[in-house]
């Protein structure tokens, strides 16, 4: 199955910090809107700390390929909301 990450910009996609900080910051903002960022953004954090010492480039891709899906679905549900209009199939 081909990489999610292609859907970012490479210099995202590419680099697990940059990943990880582009993650933070929409932790951050959603947890703004719904009034729990200190929860959402704990999440986040737990989840790259807890495979932060993986080495199987196997599970790297997929792990950052999960990290990516997160952001593009958030960045499709924001612009839903924005536009008033559906990019997705689901219901």
């Amino acid at each position: 199955m081909p990489s999610l990450q292609t859907a970012l910009p490479p210099e995202l996609a590419n680099n697990a910090i940059r990943l990880y900080r582009e993650c933070l910051r929409r932790a951050r903002f959603v947890g703004h809107q719904q009034h729990n960022t200190e929860l959402v953004v704990d999440m986040v954090r737990q989840q790259f700390k807890k495979h932060m010492h993986e080495t199987d480039p196997e599970k790297i891709q997929k792990l950052k390929d999960d990290a990516a899906r997160g952001l593009i679905n958030h960045i499709l549900h924001e612009s839903e909301k924005m536009s008033g209009r559906k990019f997705s199939n689901n219901s």
